[in-house]
């Protein structure tokens, strides 16, 4: 039997938390549902990610439809980012998560931890 027989939407499902999963999409996705519209420099700032992993990040939201990009033609130019009707959804699941991970870093911290020790006897 093949995969796909039995999950025959597994590799579309991969595909999408592939992408909405990974850190940088979930903290961008956090930032903007906090601070709504943000220029690239203040989420630059907020997240402390490079220009150019945050640049392939909301390149791949945005293509995603999470992400709306709004370029005004200013001097200098202008880009500010904000969270599309799509991307608003996401954001009940990503804030369960990061709540999630928030109140459990100390038990995660400990699990560590104890098992940094094990490995290292």
């Amino acid at each position: 039997m093949l995969d796909d027989d039995r999950c025959p939407d597994c590799h579309r499902i991969n595909e999408v938390l592939s992408r909405v999963g990974d850190r940088w999409s979930v903290l961008v996705v956090i930032s903007l549902a906090q601070y709504g519209t943000l220029r690239f420099n203040e989420l630059k700032r907020n997240l402390g990610i490079s220009q150019r992993m945050l640049s392939l990040t909301l390149k791949e939201l945005e293509r995603d439809g999470l992400v709306n990009r709004t370029y005004y033609p200013t001097i200098p130019p202008k880009v500010e980012y904000n969270l599309t009707e799509l991307g608003q959804s996401f954001r009940e699941p990503v804030s369960v998560l990061g709540n999630w991970a928030l109140d459990n870093l100390g038990k995660i911290d400990a699990a560590r931890v104890t098992y940094d020790k094990k490995v290292a006897t």
